[in-house]
């Protein structure tokens, strides 16, 4: 079982939403053949309390105005704003502080889980590690 395209689509607007704020190492991943509650992760990294409420304030507004007015089932860390989440059911989105996301690195638990491309405008607030990033460069270079 893999996600839906649906659901892909309605992730990728949470993405460009954290992009757009300048969220950094925005992740998604393909949970569907792990999990049952849920067919999508999506994590991002905000630098501090106040950017990570905002974000996640971001995503709500634009999957509601651009996903039939879908508002998340639940909501929990807006009080302390070192990690929120919000319950859309098929998809997941954690917002962490830096420090929160460096601690619990929950992209370790779903490692072997295929990501999903997020096509941002600004790839470079992605997950895409730095040696990543380097190899690329490198093969830009290249080809030039």
């Amino acid at each position: 079982m893999t996600a839906t395209q649906n659901t892909i689509d309605t992730v990728r607007i949470a993405a460009a939403a954290a992009d757009r704020l300048k969220a950094s190492d925005i992740e998604a991943y393909d949970v569907s053949d792990l999990l049952a509650i849920t067919e999508i992760m999506l994590v991002a990294t905000a630098a501090n309390e106040r950017q990570a409420l905002a974000v996640a304030q971001e995503i709500e507004k634009d999957v509601y105005l651009n996903c039939g007015k879908l508002q998340p089932r639940s909501r929990e860390g807006l009080s302390e704003g070192q990690w929120v989440l919000l319950d859309y059911g098929d998809f997941i989105v954690h917002v962490m502080h830096q420090d929160a996301r460096e601690f619990y690195r929950l992209g370790r638990l779903w490692r072997d889980c295929p990501t999903i491309d997020l096509q941002l405008e600004h790839p470079e607030h992605s997950g895409a590690s730095d040696a990543e990033a380097a190899t690329d460069a490198d093969s830009v270079a290249v080809e030039d």
